[in-house]
């Protein structure tokens, strides 16, 4: 099976970096593929350009877009792992979303709409956020989260959720046994997800 994990920090230190290694690490433990795709160290350019709507005169898409279509076409799993930013991923996750998963490899054009061309592959994700977890869940911050990306992603292209698991109160000058934790659930998490799955 492979893992494309998707991270959105810029800081290469962060917890949210050091979690997607952890993920990665979790992940090739069970002997699947990990491929991590650090948004920031690559310089993506989240910027959607007016070449790449369909329609527009002279349509195509960027070579970074490509690049990325190619590396993550036989994906099985796609894990995002960012920070919460007023509730919301960053704007560079958004933006790789908004390029590399629309016409073409999310989904194609259809009768009415359009059709989901990454069924059978999953989605989980990893957010953090400064804001205590029982505040983003009871708030409703997470349930709108997860509607307006999580699963109007997976309904567009195709994708299961597997889950969004959340940590809140990450704030600067965390300790290092909190952090070990942290890293230790995503570590569970992925042990309950894709243990019993085999590495294809």
């Amino acid at each position: 099976m492979k893992h494309a994990i998707i991270v959105a920090h810029p800081n290469p230190h962060s917890l949210t970096c050091a979690a997607g290694a952890a993920y990665a690490a979790a992940v090739e433990a069970l002997g699947h593929q990990a491929l991590v795709r650090d948004l920031y160290q690559l310089d993506f350019d989240p910027r959607l350009q007016a070449a790449e709507i369909p329609g527009a005169a002279g349509y195509a898409f960027g070579a970074d877009v490509l690049q990325e279509r190619r590396l993550l076409a036989d994906a099985d799993v796609f894990a995002f792992v960012y920070p919460l930013w007023f509730n919301a991923p960053p704007a560079m996750l958004k933006g790789y979303v908004d390029r590399v998963f629309s016409m073409g490899f999310g989904y194609g054009p259809a009768l009415g709409g359009t059709e989901p061309l990454l069924e059978g592959r999953k989605l989980i994700s990893f957010s953090f956020s400064g804001a205590p977890e029982p505040w983003v869940r009871d708030s409703g911050a997470l349930r709108a989260l997860m509607t307006v990306f999580d699963l109007h992603l997976a309904a567009v292209c195709g994708l299961q959720v597997l889950d969004h698991k959340h940590i809140g109160g990450i704030v600067p000058g965390i300790t290092e046994e909190a952090v070990a934790d942290v890293l230790t659930e995503v570590g569970r998490t992925v042990a309950e997800s894709f243990g019993s799955q085999s590495s294809i």
